[in-house]
């Protein structure tokens, strides 16, 4: 079928480069994908691989039409910019490939994104509402917490004995970003999902309590859960040197999490991955083992 060239965005990140590999692996040539990003000297390594590769600025209206020009299909992986500019960014990529005359968006949103009441949730939730209203054939990809949250986190839950959260005994459904990003390459070159709403997230959902029980069990130290208010959760996340509108952020979706907003049991990403994902047990032993 003919659906290229793909467009992804923020290739630059880690969640865009894993879905480059995704379509790779699935047999897209190189030649078909137009990988783009603020600063593309972070991906040379891809052009010099046969890769299109093209600036795009999403606070820069004319760089996304030029970067999207000729495309297919398109991967809006949501922006790492400050929570204010959110919307107003993903807009512009929203316009841009409208104007290049693509025939389909896939959204990298977060779980729940209609009834979320966190500050990442109402962006998301914003977003969803402008593509839909835009009219143009589009895939929603809400993706859970990932693995690699709390796996990069591994030598200071262990040096501390202790996981610091505002969860309560919210239930996760992360997984990694490798399997939301052969989700995103599935959607990206196969038919029947426009107009889809994926919940996505791992099998097996978890506490922050059995997060630190399995880590204790994966280690052989013992690792407690601390859980604490939101708003003392953000001075603990300001005091390890996070700005301060990020730690308010972050302790928000802990909030979230403790009302259930990261958590899934929809299957759908084994459904779209034909596998199960990865568990957590399986990320922390990898992360130990590196």
């Amino acid at each position: 079928m003919s659906i290229m060239p793909i467009v992804v965005t923020g290739a630059t990140g880690q969640l865009g480069r894993l879905t480059v590999e995704a379509l790779l692996r699935r047999g897209i040539p190189a030649t078909d994908i137009i990988t783009t990003g603020r600063d593309i000297a972070r991906i040379k390594d891809l052009a010099d691989r046969g890769i299109t590769v093209r600036r795009a600025d999403f606070a820069d209206a004319d760089s996304l039409t030029e970067a999207f020009a000729g495309a297919d299909r398109l991967l809006l992986i949501s922006a790492s910019v400050p929570v204010g500019e959110r919307v107003a960014n993903h807009r512009r990529v929203i316009d841009a490939a409208a104007s290049a005359g693509v025939s389909l968006v896939v959204y990298t949103s977060t779980t729940h994104a209609d009834t979320a009441g966190t500050v990442i949730g109402a962006t998301h939730g914003e977003t969803e509402t402008y593509l839909r209203d835009r009219g143009i054939p589009s895939v929603v990809l809400r993706n859970s917490w990932y693995l690699e949250n709390y796996t990069a986190q591994l030598p200071q839950f262990l040096q501390n004995g202790a996981v610091v959260g505002a969860a309560g005994e919210g239930r996760i459904s992360a997984a990694s970003r490798a399997d939301y990003a052969e989700a995103a390459a599935v959607v990206l070159t196969s038919e029947g999902h426009t107009g889809a709403v994926y919940e996505l997230g791992g099998d097996e959902s978890f506490t922050l309590t059995e997060l630190a029980a399995a880590i204790s069990a994966a280690a052989g130290k013992r690792v407690t859960y601390a859980d604490l208010p939101v708003t003392d959760f953000a001075r603990v996340l300001a005091a390890a040197g996070l700005p301060a509108e990020l730690a308010e952020v972050l302790a928000d979706a802990d909030r979230g999490m403790s009302r259930g907003e990261m958590y899934t049991d929809s299957g759908d990403l084994r459904r779209l991955i034909g596998r199960p994902p990865m568990t957590l047990a399986e990320a922390l032993a990898a992360a130990l083992h590196q």
